[in-house]
């Protein structure tokens, strides 16, 4: 690959390009690089390459000349290498957002050709004509082009074969498959007070690997949402948790059974609502607060399930055959993190045949649960059943949610 900067400041784009693992790489001719002085390329004898803008406004723009001359160039030396003509990029504060997709889209050229702004601009004119895109690199302004242009530089050329030790080296990182890396550790064990999680020095690879992507789930849920989501919806699960010997679901039918469904809702209600609502609310979600609720559900349509393992209730569901709807999921903290809810979710759904697309309501702040379900083929339909205003007098809500409706889409 082929890769040109076209800059008021080459040295430092050079610097950065020989220096540490791309400097390596360059020196094996992994990659080629070379950096252009827009400088050389005006036409005045003062080499003044900007100049003020027309309408007015404070700062300078780049002229179009010197720059289409440098492109032209570029473009000469690609054709006389047998190359593709280059893929002309602006780093502009302008472009579209830069991301690990668009890194890997441009790692697919033969050449590329990286233009920095400076000043106030560069005459849109010349980047009418040449470019084949604007690229940000993030929501801020830096003084030029040049750091940007090197971002994207370095995000492309370390995708280039040899340039990396090893494949993996980039595939496991964040952003490739669309979620953060999962935390790093090394020597000493112990530092500070401070472990190794104790998986990491098993040597089991299964449950590093295991431990690895829940971590990487887990961070990039808490911390990039919108990355979360989408990648919730474009990993769907593909194999559910096996059901184990001594697991299974019966149908409660008594009054002993429906006991249980509240003590499991009363836990679970807590645990859900902990960040929501305010105390004295929570003190009231006991079993007997929520049977009253239940065994007026019961009567009018729903059916309740438990989830036993080796006969402890565990984990209960509720499904509406009048309504499509599926409710009171939930798990006891013992048996969390062991893939009963989502098991459970799918036996309420093939419980409603006669519903194509059965509903369910989720709290917005659950987010754990909403990427769960999204993954298993239900989506928000962006409905909102209810919302919890702290502001409104007689509420029971600590800060804002709502209750959102999702649909299972298959």
């Amino acid at each position: 690959m082929r890769i040109d900067i076209v800059t008021l400041f080459p040295e430092l784009c050079d610097s950065f390009l020989s220096a540490s693992i791309l400097g390596r790489a360059r020196a094996k001719n992994l990659f080629e690089a070379h950096c252009h002085q827009i400088r050389d390329y005006t036409k005045n004898k003062q080499k003044q390459t900007d100049d003020y803008p027309y309408g007015g406004g404070c700062g300078m723009v780049l002229y179009a000349q010197p720059i289409a001359d440098c492109l032209r160039a570029v473009q000469a030396q690609c054709a006389a290498q047998g190359r593709a003509k280059p893929h002309v990029v602006f780093l502009t504060a302008a472009g579209r957002p830069y991301n690990e997709e668009k890194a890997r889209e441009l790692a697919g050229y033969d050449a590329v050709t990286l233009v920095c702004g400076h000043y106030e601009g560069i005459d849109q004119r010349v980047i009418d004509a040449f470019g084949d895109e604007e690229i940000s690199i993030g929501d801020y302004v830096l003084t030029g082009g040049e750091l940007a242009s090197l971002v994207v530089a370095d995000s492309v050329l370390r995708l280039q074969p040899g340039v990396l030790a090893e494949e993996k080296g980039y595939q496991d990182e964040s952003y490739w498959d669309g979620l953060l890396e999962y935390p790093q550790f090394t020597r000493p064990e112990v530092w500070e007070g401070r472990a190794v999680p104790p998986v990491l020095l098993t040597g089991d690879h299964k449950k590093i690997d295991e431990w690895r992507g829940a971590q990487s789930r887990e961070r990039t849920r808490e911390r990039r949402p919108d990355l979360y989501d989408a990648w919730c919806e474009s990993h769907p699960l593909t194999e559910l948790p096996k059901w184990k010997r001594g697991e299974n679901m019966r149908l409660v039918k008594n009054d002993e059974q429906l006991a249980l469904c509240a003590a499991l809702m009363a836990e679970g209600r807590r645990t859900v609502c902990a960040p929501v609502c305010d105390e004295e609310y929570l003190e009231k979600m006991t079993p007997d607060f929520w049977l009253p609720d239940l065994t007026d559900e019961k009567k009018n349509g729903w059916a309740f399930y438990l989830h036993y393992t080796k006969d402890a209730a565990d984990g209960m569901v509720g499904v509406c055959h009048k309504t499509g709807e599926i409710g009171h999921l939930f798990v006891t903290e013992a048996a969390r993190v062991k893939g009963y809810g989502a098991k459970m979710l799918d036996f309420a759904r093939k419980k409603l045949p006669e519903h194509d697309h059965p509903t369910m309501g989720v709290i917005s702040t659950n987010t754990r649960a909403i990427a769960l379900y999204k993954r298993m083929g239900w989506r928000l339909t962006g409905t909102v059943l209810h919302r919890y205003d702290p502001a409104e007098e007689g509420t029971f809500a600590a800060v804002y949610c709502e209750e959102l409706e999702m649909q299972y889409r298959g």
